[in-house]
Formats: C-alpha cells, structure tokens, sequence
C-alpha cells in the first residue's frame, strides 16, 4: 500500500490524515485543530507539527500541505483570511527545514479538484469542471479533462462591488444569519456570474457545508450540472496527499 500525509490548513481549522494513494481514503483517524489566531505561519507551522506527532509520521513520509492561498513553487503568494506574512513566504522551503521532510505545498482548493477527480464526483468529467470550495472563503478548482488549471481564485470575483466570498462563502451565511433559502439567492447569484464567463460543464460544490447540499441544490438555478464533492470535507487532504505522493515518487 502507497501512503502519504495530507494536511490541509483553513482559515478557522487545521486537520491531517494518512491516506491510501490507490483509494483515496483515509487510513487514520483525522486529527483537527484550531487554526491559531491571526494565522501566523510559526503558529501554525506549530498545529502542522503537532498533527504529524499524532499520525506517528516519520521523516520519510510523503507529505502534502493544502493552504488558501495562491502557491507557486512552493511560495505562498496571497493570504486569504490568514496572516499577511505568508505573502511571498517560502513555505515549502520553511516547512520542509522545519520539520525535517520534503513537502509539497499547493493551493488549498486545487488539492480538493485533484482529489475529485482522482476519486470522487469528477472521476472521468470530460470538459471544464470547475469546484468550488464554500468555507470561510470560496476556493475554485479548474479541472479540464481531469488535469489542474491552478491557481483560479474565483472567491475573489468581484460582483456588486464585493469580492464574491465576502458574500456567498459559507461564513458569511454564518455570519448574517442567512436561511438556505436566501443564501441560495446569492449562490445563484455568483454561479451565474461564473457560468457566463468561464461556460463550465460542469459545478463541483466542496467544503464542510457540502454534506447539506440537499437542502440547497434544488434553490439554485443555474444551467450547469451541479454535484457535490464525493469526499466532502476530506479532499484537501486526500488532494495533498496525492499530489505529495506523486510529486516525490516522480
């Protein structure tokens, strides 16, 4: 059996698991943290170790990091909702010297679109699939023919004047007190914008708020095929771990 770690650091939350390349499923239990407050990378660099501690890992684990935030060679280049210090931070680099093993970071919403469609809901899509991840903020995925567009950061649209995730993301239905009813008004809102300018085949809907899709999936209307993510809140995870696994056997 081929493992490898993924940790997958959000902007409220912090969680690992050892998961099977060949399956994609977990083979620990998934171990979760606060993410620390303000985001500082020696903080949570600190979560990141502590996780590895719980999941026994060892120096020669393959080991992936997903992160929200544009991620280029290994430089965090944005910081959505963390700390201004990761811009233009070397957090491979850092994280590798650190905790004394390679490691393969990459965008946070790119690891749960490779995870889908190496094992979940766009298994085999042909076309542009685009997932869209809705949490603290809303990550997106470009998937075509199965293969990563990286680094798409459609959460930062701007519509009506506002960068799209400060007013369709999960949080802020939280944070306004929104019914599903009236969240969906917006999310058909932001879909529609996507649809007119990227004409995807189809909508891959992640993040922890995918679990209740049910009862949100028949309020919003749009033209695309809409389908919730297979791995739920895990495809980070599994994502990085992939991606780890393969970038280091390479």
């Amino acid at each position: 059996m081929t493992t490898a770690i993924g940790i997958d650091i959000g902007g409220t939350g912090i969680k690992g698991a050892r998961v099977d390349l060949t399956s994609g499923e977990l083979i620990s239990e998934r171990v979760k943290y606060p993410t620390p407050e303000g985001g500082h990378p020696g903080d949570v660099l600190d979560v990141v170790e502590h996780i590895l501690s719980d999941l026994g890992g060892s120096p020669e684990d393959h080991t992936g990091v997903c992160f929200p935030a544009v991620v280029t060679h290994g430089v965090t280049r944005s910081a959505a909702n963390v700390s201004a210090d990761w811009i233009d931070f070397p957090a491979a680099e850092t994280f590798a010297h650190t905790l004394n093993r390679d490691i393969h970071f990459v965008n946070d919403a790119d690891a749960a679109g490779v995870a889908e469609a190496q094992f979940g809901a766009a298994v085999g899509a042909p076309g542009l699939t685009i997932m869209l991840t809705l949490g603290t903020g809303i990550g997106s995925a470009f998937l075509l023919d199965g293969t990563l567009v990286p680094n798409t950061e459609l959460g930062h649209l701007e519509l009506d004047g506002f960068d799209s995730e400060q007013r369709a993301s999960n949080a802020a239905r939280e944070r306004e007190g929104l019914d599903f009813a009236a969240w969906s008004l917006r999310l058909t809102r932001y879909l529609r914008h996507v649809e007119r300018i990227f004409s995807p085949d189809l909508f891959i809907i992640g993040g922890g708020i995918s679990t209740q899709h049910e009862e949100f999936f028949p309020l919003i209307d749009i033209s695309t095929p809409l389908k919730p993510a297979a791995l739920f809140n895990n495809a980070g995870i599994v994502g990085a771990a992939y991606l780890a696994g393969n970038s280091l056997l390479d």
